[in-house]
């Protein structure tokens, strides 16, 4: 059994600056559907610098915020580790309380940041961690996927077949990872292009996911794709550009097809499974970047306005059943990840004064 002391700080931290003016609402059925789940919430923004914690409370929704640069991709890589893409560094959580413990008598996990491995600045977006504990993460700056070195910034494993050269300048934007059995298995990418800056010509429509073991693209003609993730056996995505929530068939036959199964009001990023539901997160457009994507006449016709939050889909009505929203300042999400057994975590912000009043030490 570990030992834990806490001091006499408080450690479930204000709402940041980047947290003012920012309103929080919910379904009502949120709260019944996590515990019928038994699962907890996790939620980046690098536009508010904020790892959220989505958990309950016997009072109702409790959301815990932590304080971090750009944080971007989230795997959940154990039942007690977590492992975060966070500006210029990988960031690997390790949750420090034992099943009987709790922090201020509330929080049943305690994620605290326990190695940091600086990388630079990759513009860093999806992380995973494979079968050997290590992390694989998207490196859109390097149009590659890599993972850490000792020595190094970082260490290519890999590249799409399309990228020429390990050269410095976000070509394609690869951005999203799919694992399969430790391994890495298909990623997105929102274009085939070879040159810098080249991607932003080809929002609308010139998006592919290739095999990374075949070294192959076996899916095109997508909007802007993000956060490939495979469940049950099937490739989910997100097509950004144009709202959905689909799945890539034919994979089988070497040439995929996109097969939409939800319409979410939002620029779709961070996806996350449990059972039958879909976690999803939206942002709100930035239409001085996004403009002209299919996504905006889709609103249209709909007679919706893009919001910012969280949805929860049934998989088999197509639909979402149940959401967070997010209005104000803060409208871009960038990942989701699903946190089972743990109805309240928290995570410390490095280097805060909570983190260094929080000492644990292994027993004899």
């Amino acid at each position: 059994m570990d030992s834990l002391h806490a001091g006499a700080a408080e450690i479930d931290p204000a709402p940041t600056k980047a947290d003012e003016g920012v309103e929080y609402s919910l379904s009502n059925g949120m709260v019944a559907r996590l515990a019928n789940l038994d699962v907890s919430i996790a939620f980046s923004s690098y536009q508010s610098g904020i790892l959220y914690f989505l958990g309950r409370s016997p009072e109702g929704a409790h959301l815990h915020q932590s304080g971090l640069p750009k944080p971007m991709g989230i795997c959940v890589d154990g039942p007690d580790r977590l492992t975060l893409a966070s500006g210029a560094q990988v960031v690997r959580f390790q949750n420090v309380l034992a099943p009987h413990e709790r922090i201020n008598d509330a929080f049943d996990a305690c994620y605290v940041p326990r190695t940091f491995h600086l990388t630079g600045d990759l513009d860093l977006h999806d992380i995973a961690v494979d079968g050997m504990d290590r992390p694989i993460f998207v490196n859109t700056r390097f149009n590659c996927l890599a993972t850490l070195s000792p020595k190094h910034s970082f260490a290519p494993i890999w590249k799409p077949p399309f990228i020429t050269g390990m050269l410095d300048g976000d070509k394609c934007h690869l951005n999203g990872l799919a694992m399969r059995k430790g391994k890495p298995a298909y990623v997105t990418a929102v274009s085939r292009s070879d040159v810098i800056d080249g991607w932003r010509d080809r929002r609308a429509d010139g998006a592919v996911v290739v095999d990374v073991e075949a070294n192959r693209i076996v899916c095109e003609g997508l909007s802007m794709p993000h956060s490939p993730r495979m469940h049950r056996g099937e490739l989910w995505l997100l097509n950004s550009g144009t709202g959905e929530l689909g799945v890539v068939e034919g994979l089988s036959e070497g040439k995929g097809r996109f097969a939409p199964r939800a319409f979410c009001p939002g620029f779709l990023r961070g996806l996350a499974f449990r059972d039958k539901y879909a976690f999803v997160g939206l942002s709100k457009p930035r239409y001085k970047r996004f403009e002209g994507l299919a996504l905006e006449d889709r609103l249209k016709r709909a007679d919706a306005e893009p919001w910012c939050g969280v949805q929860i889909i049934d998989l088999d009505a197509g639909g979402c059943i149940d959401w967070l929203r997010i209005d104000g300042p803060v409208a871009e999400l960038y990942d989701v990840a699903v946190i089972p057994r743990f109805k309240r975590p928290m995570a410390l912000t490095p280097f805060s004064g909570e983190a260094a009043a929080l000492i644990t030490f292994e027993a004899d």
